[in-house]
């Protein structure tokens, strides 16, 4: 027993057991997904997240010792996303004929997003701080921090809220398109990166590559969109809640 745990100790302080266990829960889950068809429950990224969360609390890893082999994917969060223009080029006409409802749809998700949360939050009675920590998780978590931070919440808390709504929305979302029958793929595309940002743009990736490039477009945009109006929006309110 003395030699396992010594041994645990030795690869545990690589950075390369944590990059093969989080390559290794995702490729589970993708497979998992695949054999049961692909519905929404079954989010691969909602699964290696579970896992991996277990497997860290179980072996009480701290998570700057687990970054440092996730980081390596981190860093391909870049490239990633620069490689959403490929299928945009292929779709440019489709997304050129969408522009105008396009764009009507992205602003009033983007401000349906911000002020729901703003004004739950407020009616069950959280604080400013909260509340500036809520407000922006819609958007992308690099753009979701910074906004926090400039509006006085918690940066890492937003980090949270942020990934649990991704989650949510991928999980939730194109479930909820087929009960109001929506069925358009420029639309699911649409609604899944504007409320769901990378996660809900990898699961409309897996509807179809005109669903996923419309996420992709979305995810950006909204990110722009809500750096913008999320503090117009709070200036505006935070008078009338003082």
């Amino acid at each position: 027993m003395t030699r396992v745990i010594d041994i645990w100790v030795y690869l545990s302080a690589s950075p390369l057991l944590w990059l093969t266990a989080t390559l290794a829960v995702f490729v589970a889950g993708t497979a998992l997904s695949n054999r049961l068809g692909r519905p929404a429950w079954a989010n691969p990224v909602a699964f290696s997240v579970a896992v991996l969360a277990v497997l860290l609390v179980a072996t009480g890893t701290p998570y700057p010792v687990y970054f440092e082999g996730a980081q390596f994917i981190h860093f391909l969060l870049g490239p990633t996303t620069v490689a959403l223009a490929v299928p945009l080029w292929r779709h440019r006409a489709t997304v050129a004929r969408a522009a105008l409802p396009f764009a009507a749809a992205l602003l009033a998700g983007c401000l349906a997003a911000a002020m729901s949360a703003l004004l739950i939050g407020r009616l069950f009675g959280l604080p400013d701080a909260m509340l500036a920590t809520l407000a922006p998780k819609s958007a992308t978590a690099p753009i979701a921090m910074g906004i926090s931070e400039h509006l006085g919440g918690i940066p890492s808390l937003t980090a949270v809220l942020v990934i649990l709504t991704g989650l949510t929305g991928a999980l939730a979302g194109p479930a909820l398109l087929r009960l109001l029958r929506i069925s358009d793929e420029t639309a699911l595309g649409a609604a899944l990166g504007t409320a769901s940002h990378g996660i809900g743009t990898a699961r409309a990736f897996h509807a179809s590559e005109l669903a996923g490039t419309m996420a992709g477009i979305a995810l950006g945009l909204n990110g722009l969109l809500t750096a913008i109006l999320v503090p117009l929006v709070w200036a505006w309110l935070e008078p009338i809640w003082h």
